[in-house]
């Protein structure tokens, strides 16, 4: 690859150094920021992995998108491999590569997330602990759940609200983490989402009806389900946006508004008690419909849908 830069007259001598000097970028004084492709020594650092890596992924692996889920503070470096790409003609028109940065995880003192004895926390001892956790609140609100299905719904809903609070907040900004907020059934959470679809769920088991049979023409009447299907509607540009933008916490927003609307029809307009069949089936399939939604929309952000909880 070196030896490719080279013949491109794209690497240059600076302090015994091999360098690449993408187009645009300079220091604070001006002078050209350099990626190094060999060091003094003669060894490798980042520079060089990072342009063998996008060279590898667009020529080899003959990729079209690249997304490089890094720390904001490596924006400009990711902006450089980018444009030293583009100056060796590996990144094409219909190419897109793309940094997608992030903010840092905070602890509840509003310092980086560390462990008391101030060492970085692993990711697997937080799910264990939201898994944990989860488990007390699922045995709390639904005692009777078999053992194996419940020990299946708390790894649901621990790992399922670790994520989703990672994917609600907007991705270039810092978060708190707090496993107490984050499995709360009630607020901006995973658990609050995926309760509203488990009583959607309970809706059907009441009624002996399979939820995924429930198709048909939905009638509008009410304000509550006019408000709803105005949710609904929506999804799917909203998934069109979101692919683009990247911005996943956009996905969360809408679930969120999903769930409220939800909550505020199925108070305002009773569903087995409705006033004839006609309107109880209709409701019945406004219900499924924002079930469907919920499950497919909580899945795109890698989260389980549990039938009950």
């Amino acid at each position: 690859m070196i030896a490719e830069l080279t013949e491109l007259g794209l690497v240059q001598v600076s302090e015994g150094a091999e360098c690449v000097f993408p187009a645009g970028f300079k220091n604070r004084d001006g002078d050209p920021l350099p990626l190094i492709v060999r060091k003094s020594d003669g060894g490798f650092g980042y520079d060089v992995t990072d342009l063998a890596a996008i060279r590898h992924r667009l020529r080899d692996l003959k990729g079209t998108r690249l997304l490089y889920v890094v720390g904001l503070p490596q924006q400009v470096h990711f902006q450089m491999v980018f444009q030293s790409a583009r100056d060796a003609g590996w990144v094409g028109d219909s190419t897109r590569v793309e940094h997608i940065g992030h903010g840092s995880i905070l602890g509840e003192d509003g310092k980086i997330l560390r462990s008391r004895e101030g060492v970085s926390v692993k990711l697997i001892d937080l799910l264990t602990e939201a898994v944990t956790r989860a488990g007390q609140q699922v045995a709390e609100k639904n005692p009777d759940l078999p053992a194996d299905e419940a020990a299946a719904v708390a790894r649901a809903v621990g790992i399922g609200a670790v994520k989703y609070a990672d994917l609600s907040t907007d991705r270039g900004k810092d978060y708190v983490f707090s496993l107490q907020r984050m499995l709360a059934f009630e607020g901006d959470t995973a658990p609050y989402l995926q309760y509203a679809n488990a009583r959607i769920n309970a809706l059907f088991r009441k009624v002996g009806c399979d939820l995924r049979a429930a198709d048909g023409a939905v009638d509008v009447v009410e304000p509550a389900e006019r408000a709803l299907v105005l949710v609904l509607v929506g999804f799917g540009d909203l998934v069109v946006s979101v692919e683009r933008s990247l911005e996943f916490h956009r996905l969360c927003d809408y679930l969120l508004a999903l769930a409220s609307a939800f909550t505020t029809f199925y108070e305002q307009c009773p569903v087995l008690r409705a006033e004839n069949e006609q309107i109880r089936d209709s409701r019945l399939r406004l219900s499924a419909l924002t079930s469907q939604v919920l499950t497919i929309g909580l899945g795109l952000l890698g989260i389980e849908s549990p039938e009950r909880m």
